[in-house]
């Protein structure tokens, strides 16, 4: 090659080294510019809730939805009545990453995470201001931690609260008055085992279909908080209630990961507050309903209060189901879960 050609080459060799040196700094650029749009750019969220749209559930979801949406670009709609799948559906939709928020009881929790049994095990809180110092606990922290490896988020427990017993077939008065009673669960094999060591026969069922069961006699009985049974017309079809108070049941506010790792890190902090704060909303009025609830049973149902002597026959027919269950648990975790206990009905003196 002659020596104006090599000039020539270099030339255009230096040319070409410029140009694509432009084209890559442009992209970066680009890709940045396109990243930061992204974080700031406007989300929508669903929030599925069984519960419907009457329910202290949903009151809390609409506290948590206006306080995400005054301090963030997130919209967040809420999807009450199972319209979108019950406990269990919304739970694994979480995990697939095709739902971004539920607001699930911990028994159908349970099924995903063993250790979850832990709040469903019988006769364990006396109280529901116990119950408040336990779930905001170090304890209820580690908890909602083992959530991640299951891709779900947990920010905050809730409350649905005391669970009682209601029946079409008769009062119940004492632990005799269970035997034979067919009686639906939610899905957790924890509450079948603890319906049978109470004499029931236990069917596990998802709560929308819990009506049309109890009207075609498939079932005798079920048992939910006061506010469940009277947004529901249970009494309709259910004509005694007893105060057994036997489980309280915590819901678990739940994110899915994948939706999480779409959050900015200023909106995390936005979203974990709103869900503490909606959680505290949400108990008070829940047990304003409670009241109210109780109030309207009473109206339509013969109701037996338990007495204390009964309900220790209660508890102690169903210590076999906590010793069953701390293998299935961890018995770190339910000793962690009792000394919580302990610590909160000291501070509740």
């Amino acid at each position: 090659m002659s020596t104006a050609g090599k000039f020539l080459l270099v030339g255009a060799l230096c040319i070409i080294s410029v140009i694509t040196a432009a084209i890559l700094s442009n992209n970066k650029q680009s890709q940045a510019s396109d990243s930061s749009s992204c974080e700031s750019a406007p989300k929508t969220l669903r929030f599925s809730m069984s519960s419907n749209n009457k329910h202290p559930i949903f009151s809390g979801a609409s506290k948590f939805k206006e306080l995400v949406e005054q301090s963030t670009d997130i919209t967040v709609n809420i999807f009450p009545s199972a319209q979108l799948g019950d406990d269990r559906a919304s739970i694994e939709m979480l995990q697939l990453g095709t739902l971004d928020i539920a607001i699930p009881s911990t028994g159908p929790l349970a099924n995903f995470s063993s250790a979850f049994n832990v709040f469903d095990l019988p006769f364990m809180f006396q109280s529901e201001a116990v119950a408040d110092d336990v779930l905001r606990s170090n304890f209820a922290g580690t908890m909602l931690n083992i959530l991640k490896d299951k891709q779900l988020i947990g920010l905050d427990f809730w409350e649905n609260g005391f669970r009682h017993l209601t029946n079409s077939t008769r009062a119940v008065n004492t632990i005799d008055d269970v035997s034979g009673l067919k009686i639906r669960t939610m899905e957790s094999a924890l509450h079948l085992d603890a319906w049978q060591a109470l004499g029931a026969t236990p069917t596990p069922m998802a709560f929308k279909e819990l009506f049309t069961a109890l009207q075609q006699g498939t079932v005798d009985g079920q048992e939910n908080p006061y506010p469940n049974i009277a947004l529901n017309n249970l009494y309709e079809v259910q004509e005694y209630l007893t105060d057994t108070g036997h489980v309280y049941t915590p819901l678990v506010l739940l994110f899915s990961a994948k939706t999480w790792s779409t959050l900015s890190v200023s909106e995390q902090v936005a979203v974990t507050k709103a869900a503490k704060e909606a959680g505290d909303y949400q108990r008070k009025v829940n047990r304003e309903m409670n009241k109210q609830s109780l109030a309207q049973l009473n109206d339509h149902m013969t109701i037996t209060t338990l007495p204390l002597a009964e309900r220790k026959k209660f508890q102690q027919a169903t210590l076999p189901v906590l010793e069953k269950y701390k293998d299935v648990i961890g018995e770190n975790i339910v000793t962690q879960f009792q000394q919580a206990i302990k610590t909160a009905e000291m501070n509740d003196l």
